[in-house]
């Protein structure tokens, strides 16, 4: 009788929980983004910035203006409302995980400056090998850092924005409703522009794709060496 052992050189790094609210998580954020901003186009923040069409969600104008006698404005809120509650329930999830697994502690601390310097300048020079997947640099610790802030207080400013009468603290939080639109916007923003820089180095790096699907990478040598003892 033969018993399969683990391979020592593959090692989990992104539990099936964290991989499934990751990309429940991407789809929800590309839904909001993507009705946001036809909901934006409809009322401008600034003038000057129009989002194309094609890069929105709610229905051809044409078909939604002889239906409902605008251009997509309410399907895109309830493309909106759909992604905001999806992104609620699986983001709670995703964070009561990260906090009481402790995984937020031990992927994202410390910070160090001296780290953070190295890291940029060697990404400025294209060296972008991380060999080490089961650690994060100072950057990428400060990016997805960030973006959580800026998930949260997306969700709070638009929390702000769906019911201004019961939520009217945050309004005031934000210095009415325009200023809780210009959060939101802006924070919207910060999140696209993560995305962005998040899917370029995955494909830059595509190992960093795979386990995000997998789950799993092949362990630098000391991990290996640990492993097989």
């Amino acid at each position: 009788m033969t018993s399969t052992l683990p391979d020592p050189t593959r090692v989990l790094v992104h539990p099936a929980i964290v991989r499934v609210t990751h990309w429940i998580n991407a789809l929800a954020i590309l839904i909001m983004i993507g009705s946001g901003w036809r909901i934006y186009n409809n009322v401008p923040i600034f003038s000057s910035i129009e989002f194309p069409l094609w890069a929105t969600l709610g229905g051809d104008p044409d078909l939604t203006y002889a239906r409902n006698s605008d251009v997509g404005f309410s399907n895109a809120l309830l493309w909106h409302l759909a992604g905001m509650w999806l992104f609620t329930v699986n983001g709670l999830i995703f964070l009561a995980y990260g906090v009481f697994s402790g995984r937020y502690f031990r992927k994202l601390f410390p910070i160090r400056p001296r780290e953070v310097t190295a890291t940029v300048a060697d990404t400025l020079r294209l060296k972008l090998a991380h060999d080490d997947l089961t650690v994060y640099n100072a950057v990428q610790k400060l990016l997805y850092l960030g973006v959580i802030a800026a998930m949260v207080l997306a969700a709070i400013s638009g929390l702000s924005l769906w019911k201004p009468v019961q939520f009217q603290s945050l309004i005031t939080l934000f210095q009415g409703f325009q200023g809780a639109r210009l959060v939101h916007f802006l924070c919207m923003s910060a999140i696209a522009l993560f995305l962005v820089v998040h899917v370029t180095l995955a494909l830059l790096v595509p190992r960093t794709f795979l386990s995000m699907v997998t789950g799993k990478v092949r362990a630098p040598s000391r991990l290996s060496i640990d492993a097989a003892e």
